[in-house]
């Protein structure tokens, strides 16, 4: 079966719905885009695996080799996207829609469409000529939980020497990032009438005990932690939901606020976690028992990467771009797991990420499909 072309193989992925989200009455199965992508593979003569994940039925893992041996390059993306707000879109979300000039589409830069400019460069190459292995990975429930990078880290047999995670940053290379934590605090208090405050304790009092010791926290960590390659060079902490209580005339039993932490290179997830237990430990020792600290999702660490290695300095060179550092997280310190050299770098502004009317600008087509057939080339061909 020949490959399709181009802005075939994209309108199939954007035509293949395959959201994960937090909420699973809003999750869907990605194995429509893992089908896809596995009979396109098998196309070009690679051997496919296909894993489903363990937790949520459903979710899969998509691992193509061509090729014998260890080393080579992988190009690794996921296969889920976010989900959409239809009464904000323009566009059919599941329809490769072309305006203006650029490809509108749930998953058209963030990161469906990655997958057919991997395919594309690759047909276009004599595959005689191959001398390293080649390796396209397709993973699951990035958007939400990792599951699918944190389950192929520990692939016993998988050891290429690069990968390249194709994440929309308009084709410049990216060797380090923060990581990210959503973390509940949850305080149980004791509920009762407001006409008598002492027979109750008031989870939105202790609550704001909690809040005043974060926002030091906050401080603290913008002091006393920094990396000169970030815009924003310091880890930071949001304040992002607040819930508790239910009525006026009631003391408040319960109040649960959830926070954003980015750490930074250099300071782990450990770490940010035992300050947010240090600071429940102080509270509860004043309140027994009333704070508890809950990870809303595996903490994903932070992408500790170097300028040095031969990998980031090709892509300098065939980008024109110099390697930077960005604040949002992708999958890198998973993969990085299996011991090879690790970039982002993939078509499309990190802008359009998330957002309606998620689009590819056509003039970056052809520029960005150069530059990845150059990368595959310099990596696996002779």
């Amino acid at each position: 079966m020949p490959l399709p072309s181009f802005l075939s193989m994209y309108q199939q992925l954007i035509a293949a719905p395959s959201i994960s989200a937090m909420d699973e009455s809003l999750a869907m199965s990605n194995k429509g885009v893992i089908d896809l992508l596995a009979n396109w593979c098998t196309s070009l003569g690679f051997e496919c695996e296909i894993t489903e994940l363990s937790g949520p039925k459903g979710r899969f893992n998509l691992l193509a080799k061509r090729g014998q041996g260890d080393g080579g390059l992988m190009l690794a993306g996921h296969t889920d996207t976010v989900p959409f707000d239809d009464s904000r879109w323009n566009y059919d979300p599941f329809k490769l829609s072309e305006n203006d000039n650029k490809l509108y589409g749930l998953g058209s830069i963030d990161m469906k469409g990655f997958f057919a400019f991997v395919l594309q460069a690759i047909s276009k190459l004599d595959a005689t000529t191959q001398t390293q292995p080649i390796l396209i990975l397709a993973t699951a429930d990035e958007e939400t939980t990792m599951a699918g990078a944190q389950q192929i880290c520990k692939h016993p047999n998988l050891k290429p020497a690069r990968c390249i995670i194709g994440e929309p940053t308009d084709m410049t290379p990216v060797f380090t990032h923060k990581g990210h934590m959503s973390t509940a605090i949850r305080v149980v208090g004791r509920s009762g009438h407001s006409s008598d405050p002492e027979r109750g304790l008031n989870a939105i009092e202790v609550m704001h005990k909690v809040i005043a010791k974060l926002l030091l926290l906050k401080e603290e960590l913008k002091n006393k932690y920094s990396v000169e390659h970030f815009i924003i060079p310091y880890p930071t902490l949001n304040l992002g939901h607040i819930h508790g209580g239910d009525n006026a005339n009631r003391i408040c039993g319960c109040c649960e606020m959830h926070i954003d932490m980015r750490p930074l290179p250099g300071l782990s997830v450990q770490e940010l976690q035992m300050m947010l237990l240090k600071i429940a430990a102080e509270i509860n020792n004043q309140c027994p028992d009333a704070v508890s600290v809950l990870d809303m999702h595996e903490p994903i660490p932070a992408f500790t990467g170097s300028t040095d290695t031969a990998l980031v300095q090709l892509a300098e060179k065939i980008s024109g771009e110099q390697a930077v550092a960005v604040n949002y997280c992708t999958e890198a310190p998973f993969i990085q797991q299996l011991g090879c050299e690790t970039i982002v770098m993939g078509p499309g502004s990190i802008n359009q990420a998330h957002q309606p009317d998620e689009f590819l600008a056509m003039e970056k087509i052809k520029p960005s499909q150069h530059m990845i057939s150059e990368m595959i080339k310099a990596s696996c061909f002779s």
